[in-house]
Parts: structure tokens; sequence; C-alpha cells
């Protein structure tokens, strides 16, 4: 039960009929897991604990950097150094002392993720690295447990709720972690796109405990903050006996992907037949490119006129992650063959 500094710290939200006391009893008696207390994770814990949610658990083993600052607001140069798990716990317990929270100070791990997550409501992953990210998922799924998920490169961020209701989870999106892992600190971030995605993440959060409004289960909403486009996808979930396993292809007999080898063996042989396309961002595409049109993917279904009908449409970027969403557009869209190049450029 709420006690009255609390009706007072929460009668903005709570004056909303959407929301009201009941909705706020039922953020106070949640519990949500944060894996990951870095770009992501400081407005997600900042806004979920300022909004009320009891109990908050924070995992990262990492400690604050100077390079961090520019992004992770929650920290300042005093803290360089120190456990981020705890100096985030700290920090929030000041802006709100009727939340509890609970610290991990270690990588989450095969053999700790499941003890971890078992006694929280929901997780939120604001991992910044593949392999946590499908650890995460894959024990979500295991344990029944709601994935709220959200990632950021350069200019552009992803977020989608996964595992709602037995739906969609993170390999019906991205059935295998791609060879090479890309991150901030390799590809670059802008400081503010981590607080526009995780301000989503949170907001997804507080409607899902509070069961209010359409949230992002089964979609994945994608955010440019260079050139202010929003997208949202609609994820289809698997059979369970196929959710380790790549989507088949929507095209005939095609396959959804090719290497370089097939595309350079292709362009060698029969150059004509094929229409390559680069779905990055113009600036990207002027910094270097293998041929073809740039039709960002953000632009591809206003762009259908531009591509000629019966040819072998093949879809890059940088990672091979863009051009599988951008061939999952086009397969319902375009007569011919659609591929996706593995890997990227």
């Amino acid at each position: 039960m709420l006690v009255k500094e609390e009706l007072n710290r929460y009668n903005r939200q709570m004056i909303l009929p959407e929301l009201g006391l009941a909705g706020q009893e039922k953020l106070k008696a949640s519990k949500i897991l944060v894996i990951g207390a870095g770009g992501l994770g400081c407005p997600v814990l900042q806004y979920l604990a300022a909004a009320g949610v009891g109990t908050i658990g924070i995992v990262d083993d990492d400690v604050v950097e100077l390079s961090n600052l520019h992004r992770q607001i929650l920290y300042n140069h005093t803290d360089i150094g120190q456990p981020k798990a705890k100096i985030a716990a700290a920090k929030l317990q000041l802006l709100n002392p009727h939340v509890v929270f609970s610290t991990y100070h270690e990588r989450f791990r095969a053999d700790n993720a499941a003890n971890i997550c078992q006694d929280y409501d929901l997780v939120i992953d604001c991992s910044d690295n593949f392999t946590t990210r499908y650890l995460v998922n894959d024990t979500c799924v295991a344990l029944g447990k709601i994935l709220i998920f959200g990632s950021i490169l350069q200019f552009e961020g992803q977020v989608a709720v996964f595992n709602h209701q037995g739906g969609a989870n993170y390999r019906d999106l991205y059935p295998a972690p791609p060879t090479e892992n890309v991150n901030c600190a390799e590809g670059g971030v802008i400081g503010i796109l981590p607080g526009i995605i995780g301000l989503y993440m949170a907001n997804e959060a507080l409607k899902l405990i509070c069961g209010i409004g359409e949230t992002l289960a089964g979609k994945l909403m994608t955010i440019d903050a260079l050139n202010n486009t929003v997208l949202v996808f609609k994820i289809a979930a698997k059979k369970p006996a196929d959710t380790t396993k790549p989507a088949p292809a929507k095209t005939g007999k095609a396959i959804p992907e090719i290497d370089k080898t097939t595309l350079d063996s292709w362009l060698e042989t029969h150059a004509d037949e094929v229409f390559l396309i680069d779905v990055r961002e113009s600036y990207e595409h002027e910094d270097g490119n293998i041929g073809g049109i740039n039709l960002p993917l953000y632009e591809l279904t206003e762009s259908l006129t531009l591509i000629p009908k019966h040819k072998k449409v093949v879809c890059y970027c940088q990672t091979g992650q863009r051009s599988k969403m951008a061939m999952q557009l086009l397969a319902g869209l375009y007569e011919g063959e659609v591929y996706s190049l593995k890997e990227g450029i």
C-alpha cells in the first residue's frame, strides 16, 4: 500500500485515468530487472525509479569510465573507476527512497542467469553485446519472462517487447548472432540516442506492468535520430521447433542471404541480372560502397518504382542487419528474388 508521501510524489501520474491508484500500486508491487547500467540502462533506471517501481535489480560488472560520461548521465567524473551497479543504486536511492534496489556486480553468464532473473516480473535488456542479448533472450524464454529489448548504434536505435504471452522472441528477429560484434566502442553513438531509446523502453515497462495502452509486443520499432524517422515492423513468432533456425525465404526457392563470394560470382557472370541496393544512409554510402543504388531502409517502401522488375535484388548494409529487414520488406512487395548480403560489407 502507498504511504502518504508516495501519494504526493506520484500525484501527477496517478491522476491519469489510465493509471490511477490501482496502476501505481501495481508499479510498487512490481519487480523489474535491468541488465546493463550503461547508456540505455541509465535512463531506464532513472525513470523506473522515479515512476515508483517497487523493486529494481541492476546487473553490471563494469566500472565507470571517462568515455561513458557523454551518454551515461547518471554518473559524473567523481564516479570514474567505481562499479556502475552500486553507484547507480546509491544515486537512485536518493532519487526515490521508496524503491528497493538489488545490485549484481557480476557478468550475466549462463551459470547465474536463471538465478538472477527468476524472481523478477519482467526483464529489460540494456546490454551492449550479442552474447549477452542471446543469453538474456533464451533465459527469459525458458523462464517465461517478458523481455524488453533495446539497442543503439551511431544514430539508430531499436526497441521491442519479446516473449509476451509466448509471442515472438529475439531469435525470431535475429536467429543467430553475427560473426563480428559491432558496438558503440567501435561504431560510435550520439550521446542523446540512448536517452531516446531508453525512455521508450521504460515506457513499455510501465505499460506492461499497469496493463495499459498498446505495447511493442511482437513488434520492432526503429528510430533514426539523424533523420527523425520512426518505423514499426511486425515480428512473426516461429514454431517452437524452429526458434533457432533462420527464417525461410519468401521468394520461391531463393535463400534469404548470400555471401560476398556468391555476389561477386553473380556480378562477374550475370551482372545485368543483378540489382544492388545499399540500404544504409546516404552519408554511409558516400563514405564507401560496392555499387548499386542507395535507398535508405526508411525510404525503401516509397521507392519501389526505382527497382526494376524481374531482377535478382541484393540488399546490403554495413553488418547485414538492416539488409535483412530490407529483404523482409521487399519480399512481400517485389515480384522477383530478394537477397540480403550476409554480414554486410
